[in-house]
């Protein structure tokens, strides 16, 4: 294992944190000291980021054991334990709150890099049951090297080495590491990809996951023109999180599906393994339907709505009638939209609010309306969140998942792209809060 070519599509120099995410597994504890080689040259500072599942009893001696290692290394340990779970489907559910504490993580220590172990064999696993359940262009792909995400990059320096690879430079290097035995379990469909079509292919051509790496790239290749392309249609098409069919009808035939994903993935933050081609078609149906008002239901109570010329992504209002969200640096809302926090903020509109942390109570959150709710507004005065909602003609439909900020004493400072509270900083020099709503 050549510990140069694994990062070379990394820029790093002294100072730097780097955070990586790490199970105990083996893939993952052969990225570990695959980052003490790579810390020999540079004088970086590694994260170790640990996420227990609480699913099965050697998680606990395998955090121990994990913490040890980071100390020994001189290596920072984070941690996080998920002591319950909701509804949704335990892999998916698992994989976004994993995902949630590495980006927190990764903001905590500025890093520019959160790098996971995926390998070769991962990516020949993904591929083909995207293949055999139905995806989309970008599905079809797997997953890259090299993602952009908000603020720093996901890298995976493994995705060209195979799982005995990785199991060799642990057994050379003297790694230690866990076997989840969970991994064996026909229950799990990644699990009999693994142990049945993965041996027939490689028996067939041993450097069979190297081809599977470059179909992956063509079409990553692919994928990014054809998004080039498509971002000129959907800033026509889509505004305001809104789908206007007009426009959308007037679209090329291929450019419209394309057009669909992305509207999708905003809503499911590229969460692609939950869309397939049934979902596509099932909006498409929904644009081309005679009715002025319908909808579809797609995976995660997530609902498409038509109202006339329009379709809307949104949480099922009668499966979520309130929810609350603390802010953090970016919330996804349940009615679609989403609300971040800026380090700065060009123009001034209903959508954007700057606030002083010595006026509000921190931390700030978001809610659904709550009988009663009243708002003091700039230039003095109060008004009823109810009454904001009428003078704004917002319909009784959205009224529910409506967003509302409050701070921690219950009062409210912002209605998102309706109405700004007392505390509104905008034409002040002196606020260190900015939302934006979008």
């Amino acid at each position: 294992m050549n510990i140069e070519s694994l990062y070379k599509d990394i820029k790093v120099k002294d100072g730097d944190f780097l955070v990586f995410a790490c199970s105990y597994g083996p893939d993952s504890m052969a990225l570990f000291k695959s980052l003490l080689e790579l810390r020999k040259k540079y004088d970086i500072r590694l994260v170790c980021a640990h996420v227990n599942h609480d699913k099965r009893r050697e998680s606990a001696k395998e955090k121990e054991d994990l913490e040890k290692y980071c100390k020994d290394n001189n290596v920072i340990f984070e941690y996080m334990k998920i002591d319950r779970y909701g509804d949704d489907n335990f892999h998916n559910e698992a994989r976004n709150i994993r995902y949630q504490f590495f980006d927190e993580i990764v903001k905590k220590y500025n890093a520019k890099y959160l790098l996971t172990a995926h390998h070769g064999d991962d990516l020949m696993e993904t591929i083909l049951m995207r293949i055999a359940r139905g995806s989309t262009l970008r599905g079809y792909s797997g997953f890259r090297k090299l993602v952009k995400m908000d603020g720093y990059y996901i890298y995976r320096p493994f995705i060209g080495l195979t799982k005995s690879e990785l199991l060799d430079y642990c057994h050379k290097n003297k790694v230690p590491y866990a076997v989840d035995k969970s991994n064996f379990s026909d229950v799990y469909t990644r699990n009999r990809y693994r142990k049945e079509v993965l041996p027939f292919l490689k028996s067939e051509d041993k450097d069979i996951h190297k081809k599977y790496l470059k179909f992956s790239n063509v079409l990553s290749q692919a994928d990014d023109f054809i998004e080039e392309e498509a971002s000129k249609a959907i800033s026509k098409v889509i505004k305001d999180n809104k789908l206007y069919i007009d426009r959308y009808l007037e679209i090329n035939k291929f450019l419209k599906r394309i057009i669909l994903e992305r509207f999708i993935s905003n809503f499911y933050q590229d969460d692609l393994i939950l869309i397939n081609d049934k979902h596509l078609d099932l909006i498409e149906s929904l644009i081309n339907s005679k009715k002025s008002n319908a909808k579809v239901n797609l995976p995660n109570d997530v609902e498409v709505v038509k109202s006339y010329n329009t379709l809307s992504i949104r949480r099922n209002p009668n499966l979520l009638s309130s929810y609350e969200i603390e802010v953090s640096r970016k919330v996804i809302l349940p009615n679609g939209h989403k609300l971040e926090l800026l380090d700065s903020v060009k123009g001034n509109s209903n959508n954007i609010i700057k606030l002083s942390s010595k006026d509000v109570t921190l931390p700030l959150i978001v809610r659904t309306r709550k009988l009663g709710d009243v708002m003091a507004i700039k230039g003095g005065g109060h008004k009823k969140i109810k009454d904001i909602f009428i003078d704004s003609k917002i319909p009784l439909a959205d009224r529910d998942l409506w967003p509302i900020v409050v701070d921690s004493r219950e009062r409210i400072v912002f209605v998102p792209g309706l109405k700004k509270s007392k505390f509104d900083k905008t034409n002040s020099e002196f606020y260190d809060i900015i939302l934006r709503y979008e």
